[in-house]
């Protein structure tokens, strides 16, 4: 695994040239790699290129790694994430964060796609992931990698409290109302059922989703600060007479979100003292 770290890295700042490492990175779910577009002074690395990377097969995932200037700040932005459920073991799944802490990541953004589970949301909401329930594999199975953390990394302020409160302050600004809530992961790639909505809501969970944490964790692991954002796309069937039940769908609810999302990124960022 190290090795394999090392050479995708290397691999990396060799692309990169004379180009500065970033110390934020941003990793973009369903529907929301528009905020690519905003990107400055781009340079594009497809993952197919990228040694130990995999694919990304996910609907609305175009598989780039972009480095470039959003909010003023050198980024770096994954458009497309892996998943569990396309069949990648969890060391795949999170090898960029990996990755992302060897180059000298300071910082990570994580945004998805996520179904509501409180019953005050709706479609279009963006939420602030305050914290998470994990019913996903644990990424940090298996031996521990002592270069990057601890054996048992803790868990209980995961989510940056000064990126929120920015995050916060920046919402208003625009005239928005931000969600700030629990994300519960499973592992897909079935759209929760009624049932699981209501376990996912008795057990705390405010939104429901295949992804981010196990990236967060990995990030956590490697001492990196994390902002973790969800745009709402759907409704519970229990919620919505015309529940949104097909990925096309989700990509479609996250693309109307994504603007407000990607403005509100940016300012953050812009903001943001790494």
């Amino acid at each position: 695994m190290i090795r394999d770290i090392d050479e995708t890295t290397e691999y990396i700042r060799q692309c990169l040239g004379d180009r500065p490492v970033p110390e934020i990175a941003i990793i973009l779910g369903s529907g929301l790699g528009l905020m690519a577009d905003r990107i400055q002074d781009q340079l594009v690395i497809p993952y197919a290129g990228i040694p130990n990377f995999v694919r990304s097969t996910a609907i609305g995932h175009k598989g780039n790694l972009i480095f470039g200037t959003l909010g003023g700040k050198k980024v770096m932005a994954m458009q497309g994430r892996f998943h569990y459920y396309e069949g990648y073991t969890m060391q795949q799944v999170t090898f960029p964060v990996r990755v992302m802490a060897r180059l000298g990541v300071k910082v990570l953004f994580v945004s998805n796609a996520a179904g509501a589970v409180n019953p005050t949301y709706r479609v279009g909401d963006m939420m602030i992931i305050t914290d998470h329930i994990n019913l996903l594999p644990n990424p940090l199975i298996g031996p521990n990698l002592d270069e990057f953390g601890p054996r048992f990394p803790d868990m209980t302020t995961v989510y940056s409290k000064r990126i929120r409160r920015l995050a916060i302050e920046e919402a208003e600004k625009m005239g928005e109302t931000l969600q700030q809530g629990i994300y519960v992961g499973g592992t897909g790639p079935t759209y929760e059922t009624p049932a699981e909505y209501k376990f996912y809501g008795a057990i705390g969970g405010d939104a429901a989703g295949m992804s981010t944490i196990p990236e967060v964790i990995v990030a956590r692991h490697s001492g990196l600060e994390i902002f973790g954002m969800s745009i709402i796309t759907n409704q519970s069937n229990d919620l919505s007479d015309t529940c949104l039940n097909s990925g096309d769908d989700v990509v479609k609810e996250a693309n109307k979100a994504a603007q407000k999302m990607t403005t509100l990124f940016e300012r953050v960022i812009g903001r943001l003292e790494v």
